[in-house]
């Protein structure tokens, strides 16, 4: 084999592995605030705002604070840097991305899941 095809095919063996290595790197996982805090990555957590825990937001800082349940009845701080989302008051559900520090877990980015509507109540597909 010529020297030209073993070094371009040690590069294309690196770029490979450089790619699996970043895609494996840059995925972020869901899960509840009792396994993101165990392990202490940057993950997505589901769940919704409670309300009953009226949210804040610090002026000097540009944080907004509230309390979140995830999907497993775990409720906890949310610190988020930057203002509230725009439909964060009648937002059913919510997905932040973030990491813990210490007992407050900080959110990166807070996506708010819009009620729709167009969603039935369902009378329409029922048969008579």
């Amino acid at each position: 084999m010529k020297p030209r095809y073993i070094v371009g095919s040690i590069i294309g063996v690196l770029f490979l592995i450089l790619a699996i290595y970043s895609f494996d790197s840059s995925k972020i996982e869901y899960t509840d605030f009792l396994e993101a805090r165990e392990t202490g990555k940057t993950v997505q957590v589901i769940g919704s705002w409670v309300k009953e825990h009226d949210y804040d937001y610090d002026v000097e800082n540009n944080q907004f604070i509230f309390y979140m349940e995830d999907e497993e009845s775990n409720v906890t701080k949310i610190i988020f840097d930057g203002g509230k989302p725009n439909n964060f008051d009648i937002a059913p559900e919510l997905v932040i991305k973030g990491k813990f520090n210490g007992d407050v877990f900080r959110a990166s980015e807070i996506l708010t899941k819009c009620p729709s509507k167009y969603e039935g109540d369902g009378e329409e597909l029922k048969s008579s």
